[in-house]
């Protein structure tokens, strides 16, 4: 599996413990225990800890009378528009709460007081627009935080006060707009953040400070224009840095300046122009790269040379020139032992005499500079 297979993990994988293998454990809960009238609560074998199953019950608050044992509570695609003060403290063995898919507006700053051994909190597809300041700083224990398709515009660090053991951070289709100084700073055990379709635009060159931790950074669909100088440079462990469908024109050697440990770089249908021939000398392990869909005319082929570990490489759907200002590419193509994009696909757009043909055809006295 590659790395993006592991580190893209399916929400239902994410439930503290295999529930899938529990279902054949599972029983009802008959008398001894308190069920809410509309859920379905089962306990697992030889432990004290319920399943409680109240998905789609056309519940529009926050149920009472749940098991004092429930350790996973499913609220999935109900009416409910707010969190008040205290709706955990009464379950500690709660570990997994999911509430996608309802109407939440509201969020109180102490609704999850107590909530010290919660793992995973769902609250995707939801109507948040702002987090409560150091309103999770109870969730010591939450590895998996999911705030996709929200409305969420801004962010700020207090928003992750005490979530030190948070490993996966999801903010995918929200209304952020750019990303401020210490965005993230308390999430120091961070490994996954996924920032994609947003209309983010703007990165202060601290915004990832503190995300040692951090593996993967997904901010495809965006609209960003620049990258600021040093600006991943806290990234010091990423391994995979996903910037597709931005508004990215140039990047200079500052701007990617620490990524030592990156291995997959991709930067598909943007605006790039022109890249440094020193753009990519401080990734040693760089092993997929794909520039695919940009409006590259030439690039120099050396800048790859110093990439011992390239594997894949994407440059497709470019506008190539194939005059003598590509010479060391097709040299370089000619050498490496890297898979290239489709032959079909990496063609030449002028000038006329080899429009279309194919780059891993030419020959360097085929490539000529008029002046």
């Amino acid at each position: 599996m590659d790395l993006k297979g592991q580190l893209i993990i399916s929400h239902e994988t994410k439930i503290p413990s295999n529930t899938s293998s529990i279902e054949s454990s599972l029983t009802p809960i008959c008398g001894v225990v308190a069920c809410p009238d509309v859920c379905k609560c089962s306990r697992k074998s030889n432990l004290e800890k319920s399943e409680v199953n109240c998905h789609k019950r056309g519940l529009h608050a926050f149920p009472s009378n749940i098991p004092s044992d429930a350790w996973i509570l499913k609220l999935g695609e109900n009416g409910i528009t707010k969190l008040k003060a205290n709706i955990l403290r009464s379950y500690p063995k709660m570990e997994s709460l999911n509430l996608e898919r309802n109407a939440i507006k509201s969020i109180h700053p102490q609704a999850f007081s107590g909530a010290k051994q919660l793992m995973l909190l769902n609250l995707y597809g939801n109507h948040i627009t702002l987090l409560p300041s150091r309103g999770l700083r109870d969730l010591l224990n939450l590895r998996f935080l999911m705030l996709g398709q929200n409305e969420i515009s801004t962010l700020k660090p207090e928003m992750f006060t005490g979530m030190r053991n948070l490993s996966e951070l999801d903010l995918p289709l929200n209304a952020l707009t750019m990303l401020p100084s210490n965005a993230f700073k308390p999430l120091i055990a961070l490994k996954v953040l996924d920032l994609s379709i947003n209309r983010i635009q703007r990165i202060s060159p601290k915004a990832f400070t503190g995300l040692k931790q951090l593996l993967f950074l997904n901010m495809d669909n965006n609209s960003l224009k620049t990258v600021p100088a040093g600006a991943f440079r806290p990234l010091r462990s990423l391994e995979m840095l996903v910037l597709d469908n931005n508004f990215l024109s140039t990047l200079s050697q500052s701007a990617l300046d620490g990524l030592s440990n990156l291995q997959e770089l991709y930067l598909r249908n943007n605006e790039l122009e022109q890249l440094p021939s020193d753009v990519f000398s401080n990734m040693p392990k760089l092993s997929q790269l794909a520039l695919s869909g940009n409006h590259l005319k030439k690039v120099d082929g050396n800048m790859f040379s110093h990439l011992p570990e390239l594997k894949k490489l994407y440059l497709h759907g470019n506008p190539w020139h194939c005059d003598c200002n590509i010479i060391s590419l097709i040299r370089w193509m000619g050498e490496t032992k890297a898979t290239l994009s489709p032959q079909e696909a990496l063609k030449c757009v002028s000038p006329s005499e080899l429009k279309s043909k194919s780059l891993t055809g030419l020959q360097a006295g085929m490539l000529l500079c008029h002046d």
